[in-house]
C-alpha cells in the first residue's frame, strides 16, 4: 500500500512539473518539491510505524 501511495504521489509531482495542477499551494512548476517532501515524509512515517509494530 505504501509503495502504491508513493508512486501515485511521485506521478502527481511529475505532472506538476509538466503542467501545474493549480491546487492551493501548487500554482507554479517549482512547487513540485512540496509533493516530493510529502512523499518522503509518508515513507519515513511508514518505515518508523512498521518498525515499531514489527515485534507485536
Amino acid at each position: 500500500m505504501t509503495k502504491i501511495l508513493m508512486v501515485l504521489l511521485f506521478l502527481i509531482a511529475a505532472i506538476q512539473v509538466i503542467k501545474p495542477i493549480g491546487w492551493p499551494g501548487l500554482k507554479k512548476r517549482s512547487d513540485a518539491w512540496k509533493l516530493v517532501a510529502g512523499v518522503v515524509a509518508v515513507t519515513f512515517a511508514s518505515v518508523i510505524l512498521s518498525a515499531m509494530f514489527q515485534g507485536f
